[in-house]
């Protein structure tokens, strides 16, 4: 190295910023081209550096130039440098000191360099054999290890636990219990080695052998042994082991309350928690994680308070991101704010080595619309923020309504996945941009399931069905296997159009691919047909139900009702209430309908009345509409008016519109009708049945004048009556019909 090159790195080192911390070889060939220039001044100036900590003080001087030696290949001079230090130290001391070299060089990387000094080494003992072996099995080297132990001239019994550690880490549980069954000498730190390679590779019953088998066991062997049942969720084994062990620690106590947690027996947990003698920041942070993974988020934020006011107890970065998820499910973006504070004022905002925290920051910020401090986030911690970051980013944009920013970050981030695709693809179909959503979809690199799901969904409600339909034949084309929410956004555009024929065929494929029943297609399934006229159908398929919820009830229920049918609907109605599942809105929604078609006005007085005296369900605005309904079907209308008049809250366009209707069922209501339809008016100008109602009213009563000054009124507001329509499948496509249109001469042949 010439003066000049060796100045200008020299000025380089100088400039280097205080946190960085400089690497042994760069500062070594400093130093080393100082030496051979003579200038040892400079060469001193050069170690002060390390005495300052600008390098790792954990290498000294020796080390740090025998390892730039041996990384170049240099191990003449490495060799030569060893006996110079031979010559100055007692032989003994030399193998000790190597021997921490070898260790130090190898937990940071150095490997080759560890096992060049190692064979340099003009002595070894047993230690610097296991520091090589070590070494070797830290590096992922389990043939080197393994050929390096079989050469061993003398091995102890951390020479056997390393090997046997190092092969089941590997997945080598086999070789690695012959080798435990081998070992002429074993300590516990042996058999607990033995207890942890076989739970971590799945074999938990062989473990518990081993553990039986120990001749002393400490609390390690027992928290590996509760720790394995843990980890499989056989907290009732765990549990018997915990109440044996004659002495405790925290580490003991964290692991049940955290494998309770995550069974979802939280009460069972937190009991433990509060028996705790002693706890500390892991402890608090199991119970708090356990809270808020189990939607105890109240619980959760208000156990951290708890916490905050332990002085010895300081909250760590998993503690903060279990409260972001608590934040979430609480719903009060400020308390996100909040959050985000007590990471800063506990100096963890520059401590999040592999971003999972500033990850969760922005998932909730983006969660609550708070983009902007997401953004901040996002672009301040840039290298941890990873396509996960971007994806909650990009939803929180959609969500929001912000989508040409969803879209300009999506075009910006370096690495997008499957998810970043279809979240723009929904984002796009959400607001009917149908044509943008097909694009990016045509454009994707790597279409998985759920992405032509969300595609053949977002065609759905967008009421394109025939696209959605070809777009799902397309799928199958492409050999893509459809997911069961596939199958149920088609069940649902079957029935939308009354395309019995399409619910058929997909009701086919299902079995002819699925071997289980799966409870919400059975439920698609049954609306379905209900929707497209087969009732029998729909019946059947609910008759056949292994197992029913309240939304097959519901679904069936609801098919009778809209069938007229209201028998069966108040017979499937005591059947549900037979079978224990309690009714909800939905369900009396169904069952006052059918009364309604039916004329049952006794009857339908009476469930009316048990929705919120036996039931306590409070009527909704749908469920007084149905009522006055069935009282204009019966011919009730003063009876259906001066319901609407006691009405517990003041009636809106859908009340009268609902009195106004029930007008309509029979003659004589002159007078009712017209005050529904100009209270509904006042409510709704440009409601068009009630303009021609009262237009109709007035006609008949010979009220011309009035009449024609509505007539008038509804041109210059431009208040048409929507057209009733109706249409039939043909050739794989829609045949609308309009009420008014001219019959196409073609539909003698569709009729036929």
């Amino acid at each position: 190295m010439s003066l000049e090159k060796i100045i200008k790195t020299h000025r380089n080192l100088s400039k280097a910023p205080q946190k960085l911390w400089l690497n042994k070889i760069s500062l070594v060939s400093v130093l080393t081209g100082w030496a051979h220039l003579g200038t040892f001044d400079r060469g001193k100036w050069v170690r002060s550096y390390n005495k300052s900590c600008r390098i790792d003080p954990k290498l000294t001087f020796n080390d740090s130039q025998i390892l730039h030696y041996l990384s170049r290949n240099n191990l003449q001079d490495a060799s030569n440098l060893l006996d110079s230090m031979s010559e100055r130290s007692h032989p003994k001391s030399l193998v000790v000191h190597l021997t921490s070299s070898i260790t130090k060089y190898s937990k940071r990387g150095f490997i080759d360099e560890a096992k060049a000094l190692f064979q340099l080494m003009p002595q070894r003992n047993v230690v610097s054999y296991n520091a090589m072996l070590s070494g070797f099995l830290q590096n992922g080297r389990l043939s080197e290890a393994r050929r390096l132990f079989e050469e061993m001239p003398e091995r102890n019994v951390v020479s056997w636990t390393a090997m046997i550690c190092g092969l089941a880490d590997a997945g080598r549980v086999c070789e690695a219990r012959k080798l435990f069954e081998e070992m002429p000498e074993r300590n516990v730190v042996s058999w607990n080695s033995m207890v942890v390679g076989l739970i971590r590779n799945g074999e938990l019953n062989e473990a518990r052998k081993v553990f039986n088998s120990l001749p002393i066991k400490n609390v390690i062997s027992w928290n590996a042994m509760i720790a394995g049942y843990v980890e499989c969720c056989m907290m009732g084994e765990a549990r018997v082991l915990f109440e044996e062990m004659e002495e405790r620690n925290v580490v003991t106590w964290t692991s049940m309350i955290s494998g309770y947690c995550r069974a979802g027996e939280v009460e069972e947990g937190y009991c433990l928690f509060r028996r705790m003698p002693e706890k500390n920041v892991v402890s608090w942070t199991a119970m708090i994680g356990g809270f808020a993974w189990n939607g105890f988020h109240k619980e959760s934020l208000l156990l951290f308070i708890e916490m905050k006011g332990i002085c010895d107890v300081r909250p760590n970065r998993e503690t903060f991101i279990s409260l972001a998820y608590a934040c979430a499910g609480m719903g009060f973006p400020h308390l996100v704010k909040q959050l985000h504070a007590q990471v800063i004022v506990n100096g963890l905002e520059h401590d999040d080595f592999d971003g999972r925290l500033s990850r969760s920051l922005i998932q909730i910020y983006s969660l609550f619309g708070i983009i902007d401090f997401a953004n901040w986030i996002f672009n301040k911690n840039g290298n941890n923020c990873n396509v996960q970051s971007c994806n909650s980013m990009i939803n929180g944009y959609i969500r929001f309504g912000r989508l040409e920013e969803a879209q300009n970050l999506f075009d910006t981030v370096p690495v997008r996945d499957e998810i970043s695709w279809t979240s723009m693809i929904d984002g796009y179909l959400s607001v009917g941009q149908v044509s943008n959503a097909y694009y990016l979809f045509h454009n994707m690199p790597d279409r998985d399931a759920v992405a032509w799901t969300a595609m053949i969904s977002g065609l759905v409600q967008n009421e394109l069905f025939v696209e959605a339909t070809y777009l799902f034949m397309e799928m199958r084309a492409h050999g893509v296997p459809p997911l069961n929410a596939t199958f149920s956004v088609l069940f649902g555009a079957a029935g939308a159009t009354a395309n019995i024929d399409l619910g058929r065929q997909i009701h086919c494929v299902i079995m002819k691919t699925e071997s289980e029943s799966d409870l919400i297609l059975e439920n698609c399934l049954i609306s379905m047909y209900a929707k497209c006229g087969v009732i029998d159908n729909a019946y059947n398929v609910f008759s056949n139900m292994v197992s029913r919820d309240l939304v097959s009830w519901n679904s069936m229920v609801m098919g009778f009702s809209h069938h007229g049918l209201a028998n069966e609907t108040l017979k499937v109605f005591e059947s549900m209430l037979e079978s224990g599942t309690h009714p909800n809105s939905v369900t009396f929604l169904g069952i006052l309908s059918a009364c309604s078609h039916a004329g049952l006005v006794s009857r339908g007085w009476e469930l009316f009345n048990a929705m919120f005296d036996v039931y306590k369900i409070e009527p909704g605005p749908e469920h007084y509409v149905s009522m006055i309904n069935l009282l204009g079907r019966a011919g009730k209308i003063k009876e259906a008016e001066e319901f609407v008049l006691r009405l517990p809250f003041e009636p809106d366009h859908r009340i009268w519109g609902a009195l106004l209707g029930a007008c309509g069922f029979c003659e004589g209501n002159a007078a009712i009708a017209e005050h529904a339809a100009k209270r509904l008016l006042e409510l709704d100008p440009l409601n068009a049945p009630a303009h021609v109602v009262l237009c109709n009213i007035y006609a008949a009563s010979g009220r011309h004048v009035e009449e024609h000054k509505l007539r008038k009124d509804m041109g210059v507001k431009g208040v048409r009556k929507v057209p009733g329509c109706s249409w039939l499948m043909r050739n794989g496509g829609i045949q609308m019909f309009l009420s008014g249109d001219k019959i196409p001469a073609q539909v003698a042949e569709i009729l036929l």
